[in-house]
């Protein structure tokens, strides 16, 4: 099987977790602390915002994979990815020290949320019509 749509979307979140890597990179470097945050609050949130993209991507796109390979309707894919692109896009910028209500935050949490669910919806789909 040729997987068509969840390529796309995993090369999409590949830049954006380069560039929330970098970040984490760039920061360690000049703080020169080699491991860990060194209780530098600005480097935390660096690591977590690229932490949370790590483990949202890789939740999300077995679920695009497995949605795909049971060939799922590619509109679901793509309505999945573009949520999941929007809210990995929002969510570093709503992510704060100083506040967990920021709106980006909600952006991002709901989206990547609005997006499990869709791709949740599809894989039981699949499976009810296939055990039929």
């Amino acid at each position: 099987m040729l997987f068509s749509v969840t390529p796309l979307y995993a090369l999409l979140l590949s830049v954006i977790l380069l560039v929330l890597w970098m970040r984490v990179t760039s920061k360690r470097a000049a703080n020169k602390q080699s491991i860990g945050d060194g209780g530098d609050l600005e480097l935390q949130l660096r690591v977590r915002q690229h932490g949370n993209c790590s483990e949202w991507s890789s939740f999300i796109l077995i679920l695009m994979i497995l949605a795909e390979g049971m060939r799922a309707p590619s509109v679901y894919l793509h309505v999945s990815g573009v949520l999941f692109i929007i809210g990995r896009l929002a969510h570093p910028f709503g992510l704060k020290v100083e506040t967990a209500a920021h709106p980006l935050r909600y952006v991002g949490n709901g989206t990547n949320i609005l997006a499990a669910l869709n791709l949740m919806v599809c894989l039981a789909v699949n499976l009810v019509s296939r055990a039929s």
